[in-house]
């Protein structure tokens, strides 16, 4: 995924806001899937916003992390990829700034449907990971992957990751969505940096058999990397990206292995959602209409 996001809780409070009636229209359209005061959350409506939310991307990814560009590709000041058409970008808006709308871009997600991975040659995530099998296993559902996730420094905030959770919950409501996927990234491309998150996460956050991914073979790294009686588990949760310990609170569970991703300069773990098994307080946050508009 290639994430940063702020590092904050993610559990629902009173001053966020869910727009009623969400519909057909509203994403298709690009109408806002979700308000919390001056940000607002939807979909890229034209090039112009995609190509916004490429230079956004390319300031966290590029400038601010440290990620590397082939020579001939440094004078284009955009992170994009062979996906980036066949995605959905989701967008969050500060409505108080000035000049054109794609200007007021302040946080992206990338999204990916099965059916369109499927037409394309794959998710993004199987350069990385073997898919195959899982999405076998369960075929009466439907994936999507997310990815590219960023918000700029000064908007990296619960109130920032909270609009993007309302788009991405009008989103998957929308395509009837049963499982979210996709990478997650640690930064660096030393695993062993991040030994006592790594084996907290191989040891009490691993998918069960039905939801297994492996990393690629030729890729794959382990995770289990010290003896797990002396992780502390305290200590391996706050070493942990913001992005990652959001995940886990609502239920993802990680792949079995992890993968050195070096244009990046990540370390990346594989994340697993079945839809049915988020927590019911999020469901109901997220995912109700009730008309819950913040000042």
């Amino acid at each position: 995924m290639h994430t940063v996001m702020p590092e904050c809780d993610t559990r629902p409070n009173a001053s966020s806001a869910l727009l009623a009636g969400r519909n057909v229209d509203s994403v298709i359209k690009g109408a806002a899937l979700g308000r919390i005061g001056n940000l607002e959350v939807r979909l890229a409506r034209n090039e112009a916003e995609i190509a916004a939310a490429q230079e956004v991307r390319y300031r966290v990814f590029y400038d601010e992390l440290g990620a590397r560009k082939e020579l001939f590709q440094a004078h284009d000041r955009r992170d994009a990829d062979r996906f980036d058409p066949l995605c959905d970008h989701l967008l969050v808006f500060d409505t108080s700034l000035s000049g054109p709308e794609h200007r007021r871009i302040v946080g992206t997600y990338r999204l990916l449907r099965q059916e369109i991975a499927a037409a394309a040659g794959g998710f993004y995530s199987e350069g990385e990971f073997e898919l195959t099998q899982l999405i076998a296993r369960h075929p009466g559902q439907r994936f999507l992957e997310l990815g590219r996730s960023c918000v700029l420094p000064e908007y990296r905030s619960k109130r920032t990751i909270e609009a993007l959770w309302q788009g991405i919950w009008a989103y998957i409501n929308h395509y009837e969505i049963g499982v979210m996927t996709g990478c997650a990234s640690f930064h660096g491309t030393v695993p062993a940096a991040h030994a006592e998150a790594f084996t907290y996460l191989a040891h009490h956050c691993r998918t069960n058999s039905a939801w297994d991914v492996r990393a690629v073979s030729g890729r794959y790294c382990s995770m289990d990397l010290m003896p797990i009686e002396a992780v502390n588990a305290k200590a391996a949760i706050a070493a942990m990206p913001p992005l990652v310990k959001g995940y886990l609170r609502v239920g993802a569970r990680i792949g079995d292995g992890c993968v050195i991703d070096r244009e990046f300069s990540t370390v990346d773990v594989f994340v697993v959602m079945p839809v049915k098994e988020i927590g019911a307080r999020y469901v109901n946050y997220y995912g109700g209409e009730a008309q819950r508009f913040a000042a």
